[in-house]
């Protein structure tokens, strides 16, 4: 399965996360393009065939999603559409000292936008560890997992 794996970071943190979760991705088989939303070859990535987008974003002043992210979204809808909701899953990064209502609020805005049934997967921070690690593994195992069940047909 190909997968699209677009990012915005900040301070490096995200894009750790991006990397972890590509990793994961590619070593369950699947091809993955991980792609800085400020990348210019991101109108041509929007375009090709992907069964999956995993979408990252830091948050930025009051929980909010950067410009950065908006105009990736913005390119997504103009020139591919939407996807549909089961094909979209969100993963962000922020900082609790800001509040909690506002940690990885660009991440549940993105989800909300997309219609994400998938949880959104939440790091402090940059990850490290190994409790960061195995979130990473089992959100990314459990945003593939309907791309590996067997169809029943």
């Amino acid at each position: 399965m190909h997968i699209l794996l677009p990012y915005a970071s900040l301070s490096g943190n995200t894009r750790e996360v991006a990397r972890m979760i590509a990793a994961r991705c590619q070593a369950g088989g699947h091809t993955t393009r991980l792609l800085d939303v400020e990348d210019p070859q991101a109108a041509e990535a929007v375009l090709q065939p992907h069964g999956r987008l995993l979408l990252g974003s830091w948050t930025d002043n009051a929980g909010r999603t950067p410009a950065e992210m908006k105009r990736f979204v913005a390119l997504l809808r103009n020139r591919a559409g939407l996807p549909p909701p089961d094909q979209v899953a969100v993963f962000g990064t922020g900082e609790t000292q800001w509040g909690l209502e506002y940690y990885c609020g660009a991440a549940h805005r993105l989800a909300r936008f997309f219609g994400s049934p998938y949880p959104v997967l939440e790091i402090e921070q940059m990850p490290h560890g190994s409790a960061h690690a195995l979130a990473i593994q089992q959100w990314t195992d459990t945003v593939l997992l309907p791309l590996e069940t067997p169809c029943p047909c």
